[in-house]
């Protein structure tokens, strides 16, 4: 959901728009598969050249060994791009004191919405991989959000 724009967001970039994530956390890629968790944060569009955001993104659980935990992930994301790392930055629960960085992909982009699937495998906390929806710039975020453990 966008919820700010700077005065030039409407460069091709989209420079100054913020939007807010509250999407599912699923087992596969797949909207039917096993919700155990939440991904929730803040986009905010940083960049006036590039097409790409700074992310604050909370990894939180509800299901499984995991459950009551949360992994906070915080870092430039061009979410077009090909691998990227952004840092680990706190956790709770299993992750308590988490640290690290993980390593994103795009999995899956839609230029005409602007949606996208993101897997992000998390090292070295638990190995975990973790598909997460970014949400769209121009409709609301469609649920979409996976974790593989």
């Amino acid at each position: 959901m966008g919820i700010a724009k700077a005065a030039i967001a409407n460069s091709s970039v989209g420079f100054g728009m913020m939007m807010i994530a509250d999407e599912p956390l699923t087992l596969k890629p797949h909207r039917s598969s096993k919700l155990v968790g939440r991904a929730q944060g803040i986009y905010a569009s940083a960049s006036q050249s590039e097409f790409d955001f700074l992310m604050v993104l909370s990894l939180t659980f509800m299901e499984g060994k995991y459950n009551g935990s949360s992994l906070s992930v915080l870092g430039r994301n061009p979410i077009v791009s090909g691998e990227r790392e952004m840092p680990i930055v706190g956790g709770t629960v299993v992750f308590k004191f988490g640290g690290g960085y993980v390593k994103a992909k795009t999995y899956e982009y839609d230029n005409k919405t602007l949606n996208a699937v993101v897997e992000y495998n998390a090292i070295p906390a638990e190995i975990l991989t973790i598909i997460s929806f970014a949400p769209s710039m121009k409709t609301r975020p469609r649920p979409h959000s996976v974790l593989t453990i």
